[in-house]
């Protein structure tokens, strides 16, 4: 996050709903530590506002009338590596979650969502957490239990509080909440799942919970019920 949150959380929302734009810019600016840059409803204006507004998070759609929301959030964090990612989205499938966790994106959230669950997500991102929805988590676990028999699980080697801090990860809880259920600092958690990103390969929380499900590194809430 911008350093301390000292500074306010700068928002750039692109949806071609103008209403449904309107609406959250407005609830963000309602914010003490937060404000809308920006408002964007193709992918050519998203690009005009980036340069000029410089946002610290994207809040994107992915159908827009030119184009992928999630292949220009791609091109954007070319330009600015720093840039956090939240993808909104009417539709949630396995392939959506993939493409959203292997460009760095923070977060994934149906339309639907509340504003309050919008707002606790961008500032999420501003920290570099995730914020994924139960719906889209239990997406990911579907595929997984599929996938598992057919994936080999590479050469991975976590410490057992690492495991306990992935596993925590893919009941999709951040830093705080973590570190408060398993009595430990958040810097001692934060610098667990600084290792878990390294050792994944993962560059955000959400690419490793996609990659640890995939793998089955991650215990399946389901089992042995």
């Amino acid at each position: 996050m911008i350093e301390g949150a000292r500074q306010s959380l700068r928002i750039l929302v692109v949806d071609d709903h103008r209403a449904v734009a309107e609406s959250i810019a407005m609830a963000i600016d309602l914010q003490p530590d937060m404000r809308c840059v920006g408002i964007a409803a193709t992918i050519a204006e998203t690009r005009a506002v980036f340069l000029t507004s410089h946002p610290d998070v994207l809040l994107t759609d992915v159908r827009l009338p030119d184009g992928d929301g999630v292949d220009a959030s791609r091109s954007l964090l070319e330009l600015d590596p720093d840039l956090r990612v939240v993808v909104l989205t009417a539709f949630t499938d396995v392939e959506l979650v993939a493409r959203v966790a292997s460009i760095g994106g923070c977060g994934l959230l149906p339309k639907e969502s509340s504003i309050s669950s919008v707002l606790s997500a961008l500032r999420k991102a501003g920290e570099g957490a995730m914020s994924v929805d139960g719906g889209v988590l239990s997406v990911l676990l579907e595929d997984a239990r599929g996938a598992r028999p057919a994936v080999s699980t590479p050469a991975v080697t976590l410490t057992e509080r690492e495991t306990e801090v992935l596993g925590c990860l893919s009941q999709g809880l951040d830093p705080q909440t973590i570190a408060r259920r398993l009595g430990i600092s958040v810097h001692t958690c934060r610098g667990h799942v600084k290792s878990i990103l390294g050792k994944l390969e993962a560059h955000s929380q959400l690419e490793a919970v996609v990659k640890a499900m995939r793998w089955g590194l991650v215990p399946d809430p389901e089992a042995g019920r």
